[in-house]
Formats: structure tokens, C-alpha cells, sequence
């Protein structure tokens, strides 16, 4: 395995840095530089009051990575490796895969910071990459792992042509949304403002597949990226292995 994956490329600490500090005048995007306790309170008080734009909110928020990088990195490994260890999803997942000839355990399932705004992804050469800097709590890296070990199974067990065929993206993407637990009714309400009582679960699916494949260099636009989803989602979403059912 290699660490320098061309789908899961690293944070460049030294890029990130300077991306914090630089056109960061207080007036222009609202940021003010420092990590002292009096620059963040100030910096997060603009941002309640509408005061700071979104180039400075981001850049907010590239600073604060940085600073929390070996913190937020080591609280992920630590639960990473609790839920490998006692998870009964992450545990039955890492044993399908296992059965398939594949390996997914520690040694490369790595907690980084992130520049993208996603949880994590999946290479076949690489491993899983989850951003630690983006998990809010043990229970959404629990997700964010189930969502990526689907996708390991589904290359050990489907073969999936992850470079050029779309429906192939779209069925392992239905499946990992929807076995992942990532979609279940209490996350979608709460943190989500998904506010539906009927068919949440399906629509949830569906959003998740749809951006995921719209980012895809291949796909022209979100409508071929809904005609694609719409293709599969029949036989994908039935689809529940290796589990019995749908119970997260």
C-alpha cells in the first residue's frame, strides 16, 4: 500500500498554514489570525453574528485543524481502535472482509486531517482514510468506518471499476449509505434537519448517492448523476450483504 493514493491525498501541514495566515486582515473576510484565547473568542463571535464571510469562516476552520491536529488525531485512532476491537458492526464488517481475502485493521485504516470537507474514503491500494478533524463524536466515526468498510466489500466481492463505470459508484454508494447506519432516522433529524416521518431512510440514500456521484469526474451534471442512481437503486438498495437486513 502506498500513502501517496491519487484519490486520498494527505494534508500538506506547511499548505494549510499558510492558507491561515495569509489575506487574513480583519475587514475582508472578518478572520483575525492567533490562537490566543481572546483572537478565537472574538473570531467566534463573528461568525454567530453573521459578521465573518464564508472565505473567512473556512479559514477559521483550516486554522483551528491545524492547531487541534494531534489532538483530533489521537482521539480517532483511540476510537478507531475501540471500535475495531468491541463495535459489533465494525467487528462483523472487518470478518466479511477477512472472508474475502481483504485486511482492513489499523495498520491502514488511518486517521488524518483533512483539507476536503468529508469524513473519510476508501482505496483499494490505500486503505480507509477517515478525517479526524471532521468526526464530531465516536458514533459518527463508527458510521463513517461502516460506510467505507461497504465499500471495501463490495471491490472484494463485486469487483467494483471504480474509475469509469458510474453505475458501479452508484450501487456501492446506495449500499454504504444505507448499511452504514449513516442514514438512520435520529442523525438525519437532528443533525441533519431532515424533519421527514416517511420513506427518510430511502431519501436519505438517494442524496448521499446522488452528490456522491455527482462529484465523480466522469458524470456531466446532477441529472445524469439521478438517472444513474435511479438505474441501479432497485437491485442496490434491496441488496443488503453481508448483512440479513438493514438494522442501523
Amino acid at each position: 500500500m502506498t500513502l501517496d493514493s491519487p484519490r486520498l491525498k494527505m494534508a500538506d501541514p506547511e499548505s494549510l498554514d499558510a492558507a491561515a495566515s495569509s489575506n487574513s486582515k480583519p475587514g475582508t473576510t472578518g478572520f483575525l489570525p492567533g490562537d490566543d484565547t481572546w483572537t478565537q473568542f472574538r473570531n467566534i463571535y463573528s461568525i454567530l453574528t453573521g459578521k465573518m464571510s464564508n472565505e473567512g469562516i473556512e479559514k477559521f476552520r483550516v486554522a483551528r485543524d491545524t492547531r487541534n491536529e494531534e489532538a483530533d488525531c489521537k482521539r480517532c485512532e483511540d476510537q478507531r481502535d475501540y471500535l475495531l476491537q468491541y463495535s459489533p458492526t465494525i467487528r462483523f464488517l472487518s470478518e466479511s472482509i477477512q472472508q474475502l481475502g481483504g485486511d482492513l485493521h489499523s495498520h491502514n485504516i488511518y486517521c488524518r486531517r483533512c483539507t476536503d470537507r468529508k469524513g473519510g474514503g476508501f482505496d483499494p491500494e490505500y486503505g480507509i482514510l477517515i478525517c479526524a478533524n471532521e468526526m464530531k463524536d465516536q458514533g459518527h466515526l463508527e458510521d463513517t468506518m461502516a460506510h467505507e468498510m461497504v465499500h471495501a466489500f463490495d471491490h472484494l466481492r463485486f469487483k467494483v471499476n471504480w474509475s469509469d463505470n458510474l453505475r458501479h459508484a452508484a450501487c456501492t454508494e446506495i449500499r454504504a449509505s444505507s448499511l452504514s447506519g449513516e442514514c438512520r432516522w435520529a442523525r438525519e433529524f437532528f443533525r441533519r434537519g431532515q424533519w421527514k416521518l416517511t420513506q427518510q431512510h430511502q431519501e436519505c440514500v438517494r442524496r448521499r448517492a446522488i452528490l456522491s456521484v455527482r462529484a465523480r469526474p466522469t458524470c456531466k451534471d446532477e441529472a445524469h448523476a439521478t438517472r444513474v442512481v435511479n438505474e441501479v437503486w432497485d437491485s442496490c438498495f434491496r441488496d443488503t450483504r453481508p448483512f440479513d437486513e438493514i438494522y442501523r
